[in-house]
């Protein structure tokens, strides 16, 4: 698994209750997911110790995404303390993302 944890309907909750999140949705099937996969996963190891980084298929958890009000993937949330701060749409490059961990989560 690496420096990522994967979240489901049941864990995410509690998981995700405290602390700083970067949460990926995404689907084994997703084009773009799969380019922005390997980019979340490099970061989860950079940001180590800074901020959580989760990712949830949506296929085998719909429940989640449906709260949410995900209707696209790959989507990436930014979550402080179980609260939803931002929602990105879109396969993004590494550079990208940084700059919206910074502007969405502090780091």
């Amino acid at each position: 698994m690496g420096d990522y944890e994967i979240l489901t309907d049941a864990n995410f909750a509690e998981k995700t209750k405290h602390g700083k999140w970067l949460v990926d949705m995404w689907a084994a099937w997703c084009g773009p997911c799969k380019v922005v996969g390997p980019i979340v996963e490099k970061l989860a190891a950079e940001y180590k110790g800074k901020i959580h980084v989760g990712k949830m298929d949506v296929d085998a958890n719909q429940e989640t995404p449906g709260k949410f009000e995900v209707m696209s993937i790959p989507s990436l949330l930014y979550i402080k303390d179980g609260v939803l701060v931002a929602k990105e749409i879109g396969a993004k490059q590494e550079e990208s993302l940084k700059v919206d961990i910074k502007k969405h989560l502090g780091v």
